[in-house]
């Protein structure tokens, strides 16, 4: 027998005016997702613990098995695991997010965000760019002073580190739940440690807004990635052993250095699959590919998939590529697995589900209880209901993802 999760990121959904009333996953044409769904189990789960911000990080550690309550620290220690960072007592982790704010004269607090993401910036581009801000005098010296490194990733997601220092009472605003609103009040807060980071953001926009990069992006109608933000903030974590909770040997695909860091932390290993980029544009067909060669090998147990891009087009307002991400998971991703392991006679059991909801109304993430699919490829339950949200209302409510849905999946 052979365990498969895929969650495809953000895909769950309110109702949305422009579908009729109704949600993504309802409009799209899933033909096989909803197959699968009929002869399987559709249920609902809460992910994100109430009282915890809603989002991946919670998340997904819920999937897995991790408890948030107990062992979430903040999301950029988990980024930092995925690339061996290993915080020094006393240290703290931050996401530092390549962003586009809006052009104008006016004062650094006054103008608006418009992309958490420095408008999908690659990740040759965003390497570029935070190089060359790495090497101006000036943000030099505000970096040696506030203690801060910040370590390059190939993507708009970078992670900085802030030896000795004291967060207590920090306030930081997660940038893709805020767009389109003016940053002053989003401004890190709480704390004296806060002014620093604000001094660090403010250069980053000055030195960062006219780079040749940005003008040449301007020039192709693309949103510049004029600025930077820090958030996420936490201490080193530590997180149970899969191997020891489950007994299942296990491995993670995705593109995003989250997945990777609880992946490590876990004892899950990973792997780098070509052409994976955590966007619409992602080459499902390699991650499709992986995750067969790892089911049908002797190694692995398990295989967790995730694909992003229907939580990126969510917080790009970009409601065509969500709808497009979703089927894609039908047409490029289970398809091609489910298809190949029935051919091969290879039996499994599939968990298949978001991790949380992203509104398209907000572009926002929300912690509301999201559906998911169990198949098991030796039952038919007649159960008949697609993947929706309404059909996850009907089915079996699991109030706590991280004591749930593993054990679900394995029989135990």
């Amino acid at each position: 027998m052979k365990y498969l999760l895929v969650i495809g990121d953000g895909m769950a959904d309110n109702p949305v005016p422009e579908l009729g009333g109704k949600t993504p996953l309802e409009y799209a044409d899933i033909p096989y997702i909803d197959a699968l769904a009929a002869k399987g189990t559709v249920g609902s789960v809460r992910n994100c613990p109430q009282g915890l911000p809603p989002g991946s990080d919670t998340a997904i550690l819920s999937i897995l098995g991790h408890d948030p309550r107990r062992c979430y620290t903040g999301r950029s220690p988990l980024e930092a695991a995925a690339t061996g960072i290993v915080l020094s007592p006393g240290a703290v982790s931050y996401r530092c997010n390549m962003i586009a704010l809006e052009d104008g004269d006016q004062p650094f607090a006054e103008k608006k965000i418009l992309s958490h993401s420095g408008g999908s910036i690659d990740g040759e581009e965003s390497i570029a760019l935070i190089t060359y801000l790495l090497e101006q005098p000036a943000f030099q010296a505000a970096a040696q002073t506030a203690g801060m490194t910040i370590h390059p990733a190939p993507s708009f997601r970078h992670i900085a580190v802030q030896a000795g220092t004291d967060i207590t009472g920090i306030q930081l605003i997660p940038p893709h739940d805020h767009l389109g609103e003016v940053i002053g009040p989003l401004l890190p807060s709480g704390c004296p440690n806060a002014a620093a980071l604000k001094e660090l953001m403010a250069l980053a926009n000055q030195l960062l807004d006219h780079h040749p990069i940005n003008e040449a992006r301007r020039t192709a109608g693309k949103l510049p990635a004029n600025g930077i933000w820090f958030w996420a903030e936490g201490t080193g974590v530590a997180l149970e052993s899969f191997w020891e909770k489950y007994h299942k040997k296990g491995l993670v695909i995705s593109a995003v250095p989250l997945c990777h860091g609880i992946a490590r932390l876990s004892g899950l290993d990973i792997i780098q699959v070509e052409g994976a980029t955590g966007e619409l544009d992602t080459n499902y067909e390699n991650k499709a590919a992986a995750t067969l060669t790892a089911l049908c090998g002797k190694e692995y147990d398990f295989v967790a998939l995730h694909i992003e891009a229907s939580d990126e087009c969510t917080h790009n307002g970009d409601l065509k590529g969500k709808l497009q991400a979703i089927e894609w998971l039908d047409t490029r991703t289970l398809r091609p697995i489910c298809e190949a392991l029935k051919q091969k006679g290879i039996d499994y059991r599939l968990l298949f589900l978001s991790d949380h909801k992203t509104l398209t109304a907000t572009r926002g993430h929300d912690g509301d209880p999201v559906p998911y699919l169990l198949y098991d490829s030796r039952i038919d339950t007649g159960r008949g209901l697609p993947m929706t949200e309404k059909s996850g209302e009907q089915g079996p409510y699991l109030p706590d993802g991280a004591s749930s849905l593993m054990p679900l999946l394995f029989e135990q």
